[in-house]
């Protein structure tokens, strides 16, 4: 059995989403065994207390820098014996640190195709926003290896979501995720789980 890891900010809709699939036996051999907040009134600590699951706050207010909490936060998930972290609308970037203890091991859903509309500032309605602008008539969702470069890890999965005439953000964000987010985020988990995913030369290939 894999031990995953979920690391959460605030509603949790893609942690609900993972919930749901492991309880169709969708995750492969993973099972979620933790879920980690920033927020001591996220949401998504709800959810995963009333499916049993294990919760912890780490509050990043709590700590002086971006290093301290980033160790706190390898700490946190080797006594959780993690074999895969996943991030689930968490909003704290965390340092080098937690990238170097777990390599290869820490996956994050992006509301865009990447390379387009990701980065440092590129989070939540900001992505939707910025898509809009630029007429684009694709966009869609991104489940990509976390690594020390904001969303530039290697790529794992993809889908692509229409823009419709009159979108706004909010309605955009939310087809986003029902649509690709909430499908390939747990596509991706049991990839990894059932070891169908390794990386060469900074690329991805995947098994099916």
């Amino acid at each position: 059995m894999k031990k995953i890891a979920v690391l959460v900010s605030g509603g949790g809709t893609n942690l609900q989403a993972l919930i749901d699939a492991e309880k169709r036996g969708e995750l492969g051999d993973g099972r979620i065994t933790c879920v980690i907040s920033s927020k001591p009134d996220a949401y998504a600590l709800k959810r995963a207390k009333d499916n049993f699951i294990k919760t912890k706050v780490l509050e990043r207010k709590a700590y002086p820098d971006i290093a301290s909490y980033s160790k706190a936060m390898t700490e946190t998930l080797t006594e959780a014996e993690a074999d895969l972290v996943v991030y689930a609308g968490f909003m704290t970037i965390l340092d080098e640190q937690v990238c170097k203890a777990f390599p290869y091991k820490m996956i994050n859903v992006h509301p865009a195709l990447i390379p387009s509309f990701c980065g440092k500032g590129y989070y939540g309605l900001k992505v939707h926003e910025e898509a809009l602008k630029k007429g684009v008539k694709i966009t869609g969702a991104t489940v990509h290896f976390v690594t020390e470069e904001c969303d530039g890890g290697p790529i794992i999965l993809q889908k692509a979501v229409e823009v419709r005439n009159g979108d706004t953000p909010e309605v955009l964000q939310k087809r986003v995720m029902e649509e690709a987010e909430w499908k390939i985020l747990p596509e991706a988990v049991r990839l990894f789980c059932d070891g169908k995913i390794r990386v060469e030369n900074g690329v991805t290939v995947v098994d099916r």
